[in-house]
């Protein structure tokens, strides 16, 4: 019996990393297919405001796609996705015509919080530094900076 030399993709790893770059194309293309069908808008007046496209997530047979999506300003996030929601099968056939792929995966639309609450995190971090700041300023006008605290403990010693 004949062997020839083993085909390169046949390791269980090799075949996963090529799925899963695969997968991020296939992600990344629905990303900027749908933005694009976005930014042109829809002819809802239920989607206001700014609408970004954040992430795609595929199912491992690309059967379905979950696009997550943010809105801003916030107040107009969960009656956008519902209009967004709504127009689906419309924007599936729209993204298909500019896509070229085998199966076009089914759309599934998401509100990605995320973003908020980064900015909820920076807030807290950029309040923490005023705040720090305060207590410099505070500290260095009456006269008790961090080196008179430690030479005044040092004469107490």
């Amino acid at each position: 019996m004949l062997q020839g030399a083993p085909h390169p993709a046949r390791n269980l790893n090799d075949i996963n990393t090529m799925t899963n770059q695969h997968a991020s194309q296939i992600e990344s293309v629905l990303l900027r297919a749908v933005q694009d069908v976005l930014v042109r808008g829809l002819n809802d007046p239920r989607v206001r405001g700014l609408v970004s496209v954040t992430r795609v997530e595929v199912t491992p047979d690309y059967s379905d796609a979950t696009i997550w999506c943010s809105v801003l300003p916030e107040k107009h996030a969960e009656l956008s996705i519902k209009g967004i929601e709504h127009a689906g099968a419309w924007i599936r056939r729209e993204v298909s015509s500019k896509v070229n792929l085998r199966r076009m995966p089914r759309l599934r639309f998401k509100l990605d919080g995320t973003l908020k609450k980064q900015a909820e995190v920076l807030s807290a971090i950029s309040e923490g530094r005023r705040r720090d700041e305060a207590q410099r300023a505070s500290n260095s006008t009456h006269g008790t900076g961090p080196d008179e605290h430690q030479g005044a403990q040092e004469q107490t010693t």
